[in-house]
Parts: C-alpha cells; sequence; structure tokens
C-alpha cells in the first residue's frame, strides 16, 4: 500500500510559502495606520525578507484561517529612531519639478550609490528636511491578522525571492 497524506491537515507557515493573508495595523494607541481592507490580501514569499522580521516571526507555523494578533517591538519592525537620521539638505539636491511635501517618501542614493528612501519632513525656502528613518522607526506595531491561504512556491517565485501572480508581482 503506498503512502496515504491526510489532506485535512493545514499547510503551515514555513519558508518557501506563498501566504495571502488580510492584516491591520494598529500602534500603541490603537490608531490604525494601515489595513488591507476591502481590498486583495497581501501575498509574501515567508523566509524571503518581504515583510518586517517581527510579523515574519508571527506568522511562522500558522495556517490558513488562524486570526491572532501580533506585537511587533521596534528591533523587528522598522528599527528603532536614528536621531542622526534628520538631515537638511539643499533645494537643489531634488529634481526641480519635484513636489517636495512633508511625509512624500523620495527616492535617493546613499554616499555608497545604494538606493534608499527618504521622508520629506519640511521645506523652508532653499532648504529641505529629510528624515532617513522610516515614518515607523521607533513605534511598537500591532498586527491584527487573518491567513486566508498557504500554497507552495513556485520555482522562479523562490529564485526571484518574491511572490508572482494575482496580488504579487510580475515579471516582463
Amino acid at each position: 500500500m503506498s503512502h496515504v497524506t491526510d489532506m485535512s491537515t493545514p499547510i503551515q507557515v514555513v519558508s518557501g510559502k506563498v501566504v495571502s493573508f488580510h492584516y491591520r495595523l494598529t500602534d500603541e494607541g490603537g490608531e490604525v495606520l494601515d489595513s488591507s481592507g476591502d481590498g486583495p490580501p497581501l501575498d509574501y514569499l515567508h523566509g524571503s525578507g518581504n515583510i518586517v522580521p517581527g510579523l515574519e516571526k508571527g506568522l511562522e507555523g500558522r495556517s490558513a484561517g488562524e486570526a491572532f494578533r501580533v506585537r511587533v517591538a521596534p528591533a523587528e519592525g522598522y528599527g528603532e529612531r536614528d536621531p542622526h537620521g534628520v538631515q537638511q539638505v539643499p533645494r537643489r539636491a531634488f529634481p526641480a519639478d519635484a513636489e517636495l511635501e512633508p511625509g512624500t517618501p523620495f527616492g535617493a542614493q546613499d554616499s555608497h550609490g545604494a538606493r534608499t528612501t527618504v521622508w520629506i519632513e519640511k521645506v523652508e525656502g532653499d532648504v529641505v528636511t529629510i528624515d532617513l528613518n522610516h515614518p515607523l522607526a521607533g513605534r511598537t506595531l500591532d498586527f491584527d491578522i487573518r491567513i486566508e491561504s498557504v500554497r507552495d512556491a513556485t520555482r522562479e517565485e523562490l529564485a526571484h525571492g518574491h511572490v508572482h501572480g494575482p496580488h504579487g508581482h510580475h515579471h516582463h
């Protein structure tokens, strides 16, 4: 007799699985910061660093249908705030037609040529105050999670390190 697999055993979230989940993110005071809302669930490739480490750890070993809360400390979220991350740069460092509104993310290159994101804090005349810290740095984050599905990643998804398909990234 061949080996029979119990199909009722749910697939667990482990490295190499594509996880589809709905979420609501709140801060320590209960303010909603982000949510998948009525839109499609978020899909990610577990074990590839596509989401903050603390949330990925909280999803490990879970299964489709589970609903739970994951609290993520700053060190496992967007990091602690670095006071040296707030800097003033000349307006000319940005394209002339760029709209520099407070809170807006802006792509930049660091001194080593690596791509990074900065957030515009304020603009005063020819001086732009930027923040290299993510807006959620230094904050404890509470994620209310509902896992919709867990599946094996395709070879291509594993090779690229992210999800492809309906809610994921497509290469053309």
